[in-house]
């Protein structure tokens, strides 16, 4: 699992003990849908962000082994009417931040990015682990 840091309870019961109940932070409330999937191979934290483009993101990894993604979205609108001398301007801004802190068996030098219709995809792939190192079962004597 990906561990992280939150406050709203939506993982079941049991995966919120295990976790400490502290499994996702946002900064923001209004923060997005994020979905996170967990394969053989790799993790795939998948973000909803219709609207967004991949220039509004900024995912790093940081020297606590946390995954941050953040976004900021502006928008300027400007309606003129020169006949009645009408001026309107709307504006609009957006900005969200998630921190994940990354498994250790999470393959930071092959972590992939990419943003298509209106989900923001981040592939974590798990490194391989050689077969010298997964479990060995010991007799007992």
């Amino acid at each position: 699992m990906l561990p992280a840091k939150r406050t709203q309870n939506w993982l079941p019961s049991i995966l919120n003990d295990f976790l400490s109940n502290e499994w996702i932070a946002k900064l923001n409330g209004n923060a997005p849908a994020v979905n996170i999937i967990e394969s053989d191979k790799a993790f795939k934290v998948e973000i909803a962000a219709p609207g967004i483009t991949k220039d509004d993101f900024k995912i790093k990894v940081n020297s606590d082994n946390q995954l941050i993604i953040s976004m900021e979205k502006k928008h300027e609108n400007e309606e003129k009417n020169e006949d009645e001398k009408y001026l309107r301007r709307e504006f609009s801004y957006s900005q969200f931040q998630q921190t994940l802190i990354l498994p250790d068996n999470v393959d930071k030098e092959k972590i992939d990015a990419q943003q298509a219709n209106g989900v923001l995809t981040i592939v974590l792939p798990k490194k391989s682990i050689p077969a010298a190192e997964k479990s060995k079962v010991i007799p007992v004597k």
